[in-house]
């Protein structure tokens, strides 16, 4: 392992963190709030001890794929830790458990929150919330990977660890131009989401933050009431059609305008099974409801899809509380907090992709339970999954419900109910945010003892990474030469 490689991009990191303080910085003196201090001084530490680590273990030695999964987790740590600095100093929290599980939820884009009255926070800590969704959403990593024009083919073991979902394409010869691209897209939707959200009603402040926590699928709101604050049905379909968008493979973007074919996103199995999921969820919730008169029609529906969507982009704005919803109803929003968006897309979940391949897997082996002599590989869009990736992905599934499982029962031992347990450990092991019951859409996690937040922390990490590059970690093989 080559420590000294490690600790000198860690520095490079941590400054990206320093320099990102500035933008609460300024609203917080331009609102004459009292975080100023906070953010100065935060954003003054990071900067020094980021610039020390630089230099101080700066080498030119090269990555290797070690070298990538030890940067990347403790490239988020190392974000936490020093992200967690102006809700301390601040005085938002008094104690370490409630700030780094606040900006875990953060950077993660989980959206899981501990903070009991929103609306009382100062500016700078509210653009602060939202743009650590905005930084964690395509990946602080992949940010530093696209920065370094020099880091070529070094990056792609860091981009591989840190990209969200299980397929890692390069659209460019260039790692670092193909990092560049991904973020050119999220760019340009967080633009066009703040546009319209400004043009149709949010405040310029709120419209920014709104637009952070969207297009990163994170959750964090200014209200305490989320989106649900703005009794619009423009908003809400503006906030839809983002985190849909957001949800989907970013890859499709770029290949759409690279080869002005937009027939590309149809021809996309994941995309249609991701389209369908959402459509289905819908129109099931809304029968469900319009059946046991939960308001009028327009208002059904748009509390619908904005929660199906929401949920399975594991974004976590509500506009409704969908805890008090009936059974089938809640069952499928408990169901869609264990799928999350598609690969390649700023969703968290198991991901739509490695659904479509365990269905597809599913079907193929109940053929050739009924015609044992049938020779048929795994096909996705005409192109054979080999069998490496269908282990990888059986393997990931096992992995992430083993987790889930014990999770459950650490979390039962501290007094939760059953249906609270499962669904706050889906809910931040998914980066979705609320789950149901004590941890529903209109509850917090403040009451989780500070044990358990520390655990619900760890998960949001493990989500966000999917699992390996975490996991990795704790394997003594990893640490050997």
């Amino acid at each position: 392992m080559k420590l000294r490689l490690v600790f000198s991009t860690l520095g490079i990191i941590v400054i990206i963190i320093g320099l990102s303080m500035l933008l609460p910085l300024a609203w917080a003196i331009y609102y004459g709030s009292h975080d100023i201090y906070a953010f100065l001084i935060s954003s003054t530490t990071a900067l020094i001890v980021g610039f020390t680590l630089y230099k101080v273990f700066k080498t030119q030695d090269v990555f290797r794929y070690k070298e990538g999964f030890a940067v990347v987790s403790l490239a988020w740590i190392f974000a936490t830790i020093f992200g967690s600095l102006p809700y301390l100093l601040s005085g938002t929290f008094d104690n370490f458990a409630d700030a780094i599980f606040e900006t875990m939820s953060g950077f993660t884009t989980t959206g899981a929150t501990v903070i009991s009255n929103i609306e009382i926070l100062p500016h700078g800590i509210l653009v602060w919330r939202s743009l650590t969704h905005w930084l964690g959403g395509m990946g602080i990593v992949v940010l530093f990977v696209a920065l370094l024009s020099s880091i070529g083919t070094s990056g792609m073991q860091m981009f591989k660890a840190e990209a969200p979902g299980p397929v890692k394409e390069k659209l460019k010869p260039r790692i670092s131009e193909s990092a560049k691209m991904l973020w050119y897209i999220y760019v340009a939707l967080t633009g066009a989401n703040f546009l319209l959200l400004w043009i149709f009603g949010m405040s310029f402040f709120d419209a920014m933050c709104h637009a952070f926590s969207t297009v990163a699928t994170g959750g964090f709101s200014n209200h305490n009431t989320s989106i649900g604050f703005y009794d619009s049905y423009a908003i809400h379909f503006i906030s839809t059609l983002f985190m849909f968008l957001a949800g989907t493979n970013f890859t499709l973007y770029y290949l759409a305008l690279h080869n002005n074919d937009y027939k590309i996103f149809w021809k996309s199995e994941e995309f249609r099974l991701y389209l369908t999921i959402i459509l289905g969820a819908i129109i099931i919730i809304f029968g469900d409801l319009f059946i046991h008169n939960y308001g009028n029609p327009f208002k059904i529906l748009d509390d619908a899809s904005l929660q199906v969507v929401s949920i399975i982009t594991t974004t976590g704005f509500v506009s409704a509380d969908f805890d008090q919803w009936p059974g089938l109803s809640k069952s499928i929003i408990f169901t869609l907090l264990f799928i999350g968006g598609c690969a390649g897309s700023t969703s968290g979940g198991i991901k739509v992709w490695r659904i479509l391949v365990l269905l597809k897997h599913t079907h193929l082996e109940l053929k050739r339970a009924i015609h044992p002599r049938l020779i048929s590989p795994l096909k996705i869009q005409e192109k054979i999954v080999p069998d490496e990736v269908l282990i990888k992905i059986l393997q990931f599934f096992f992995i992430y419900m083993f987790i889930f499982i014990i999770s459950t029962v650490i979390i039962s031992s501290f007094g939760y109910e059953l249906i609270d347990s499962m669904s706050s450990v889906i809910a931040t092991l998914g980066n979705t945010g609320p789950g149901l019951n004590k941890f529903g859409p209109t509850q917090n996690f403040l009451h989780a003892p500070a044990a358990a937040k520390f655990l619900f922390s760890f998960l949001m990490l493990l989500g966000r990474l999917e699992l390996y590059t975490v996991l990795v970690l704790f394997s003594p093989v990893f640490w050997k030469k």
